[in-house]
């Protein structure tokens, strides 16, 4: 057999990069839920037309259909093409609609689950991914002071991480299709899409874009810029855009919204939600509050996400709702890459019972269940070497104690200081610090 080749864009951790992301989805998952955020799961896949139906591109999805299409006995929904999820909104939204007659609102849910986008791999973009997502919707209207809400909440799960401070980036859709509207830019949403790409692109390219795909003039291109400029920490940036001398319902609506999110984002954490007139998030969705995530020195966003009015939609029905979804594998790969995070060793094991002869394994097994019981990882030596060989095959993987059984009593042995003293596996136990690994930034 071959040696085989990696497949770009779908990361497999080594297992103390793994440990870390653990201990990363159980701070996210810990934190949500002391906000009130209830843990859900969905189904990977999503019937096509319904993930394409938002402004996502069908290059960009990985599809799915039956290997069997002849067999007549198969759905409807089993033989029409599926694809797997790009994100945890789209079939979130789905869920909240099948399920509304058995959810409380406004409902509240955290998810953290793999998605799948058909994009091309490079540093902090990946094919196979897992996304951290927290929403609240609600039935006919959500109101406004959840849009700080999830915004907060994800601040603070990112907070508890040592992780570099990071920044929440915040706008409101209707700010730039307002003023795309006053400015008389023929096509609004187009427009948006154009701005999302700032970042990837640079003004050059949005300002070609903006008059190829939205139809507007140079001087019009021009004044989208302008705004797109405009980033403040406080209230400043409405002066900023009313100096542009624009005028819109929609953008005064829009002001009014952004302007409310960010005063009582900084009156609870100040310096964390910013307002930048550049964020304008691609996907057709998003019909108000935006955010992204910003992670300092990564030039990169870690996570993004906003208010979607009328996603969960059916008939009469109208579900809107608010999200925030955080990109742990994109952040744990940006800081892998970069020596940002460690782990103080690199197997959960804290104890290695040594084995003084083959014939002693059941014993050694009977002191590693003791201390298993009481929460204390563990594993006994996989042969009865020399000692001084077993020790080194502990310090090989980085497990601090080693145990050794004896006829007139047991002894452990901290392998890093030398330090050996007896030892009862019904009550010994290791310094809190060294009972699990423990995660910490570089």
């Amino acid at each position: 057999m071959t040696r085989p080749t990696p497949l770009s864009g779908f990361p497999e951790w080594l297992p103390p990069q793994r440990m870390i992301e653990q201990q990363v989805v159980d701070h996210l998952r810990h934190t949500f839920e002391l906000h009130g955020f209830a843990p859900l799961q969905t189904r990977a896949v999503e019937p096509l037309d319904q993930l394409l139906r938002k402004g996502e591109t069908s290059k960009e999805v990985y599809v799915l259909r039956r290997l069997q299409a002849g067999d007549t006995e198969a759905s409807d929904t089993e033989t029409s093409a599926l694809g797997l999820h790009f994100d945890l909104t789209v079939p979130f939204a789905r869920y909240v609609l099948e399920h509304a007659g058995r959810l409380q609102f406004p409902f509240r849910r955290y998810q953290i689950q793999q998605a799948w986008r058909g994009e091309r791999p490079q540093e902090g973009r990946y094919r196979e991914f897992l996304q951290a997502d927290i929403d609240v919707v609600d039935r006919d209207a959500l109101a406004l002071h959840h849009d700080v809400e999830v915004a907060l909440a994800a601040a603070e799960a990112l907070a508890g991480l040592p992780i570099p401070p990071v920044r929440i980036r915040t706008n409101n859709r209707k700010v730039c299709e307002g003023f795309y509207r006053g400015l008389g830019v023929p096509d609004p949403e187009a427009a948006l899409r154009a701005v999302d790409k700032l970042d990837k692109i640079g003004p050059g390219g949005v300002a070609a874009l903006l008059t190829e795909t939205a139809g507007a003039s140079e001087a019009q291109a021009k004044a989208c810029l302008a705004l797109a400029e405009i980033s403040t920490a406080d209230l400043s940036f409405t002066d900023q855009v009313r100096a542009l001398g624009i005028t819109d319902p929609l953008l005064d609506e829009g002001l009014a919204e952004l302007s409310t999110v960010v005063e009582s984002a900084a009156a609870a954490a100040p310096g964390v939600v910013v307002a930048d007139l550049s964020i304008a998030r691609g996907l057709d969705y998003y019909t108000g509050t935006v955010y992204e995530i910003a992670l300092p020195g990564q030039g990169l966003s870690i996570g993004a996400g906003g208010r979607y009015d009328n996603l969960a939609t059916a008939g009469t029905e109208r579900y809107p709702g608010v999200g925030i979804s955080i990109g742990v594998t994109r952040t744990l790969g940006l800081l892998f890459g970069a020596d940002k995070l460690s782990i103080s060793r690199p197997v959960p094991t804290c104890v290695l019972v040594a084995l003084p002869a083959e014939a002693d394994r059941p014993a050694a097994d009977r002191v590693a269940a003791a201390l298993r019981r009481r929460g204390i990882p563990t594993e006994v030596s996989p042969s009865a070497a020399r000692y001084g060989k077993q020790i080194r095959y502990a310090e090989r993987r980085g497990i601090p104690y080693v145990w050794f059984p004896g006829a007139a009593g047991d002894e452990v042995k901290d392998i890093r200081s030398g330090a050996q003293e007896p030892a009862d596996a019904a009550t010994w136990t290791p310094p809190p610090e060294d009972l699990q690994p423990r995660l910490s930034g570089g």
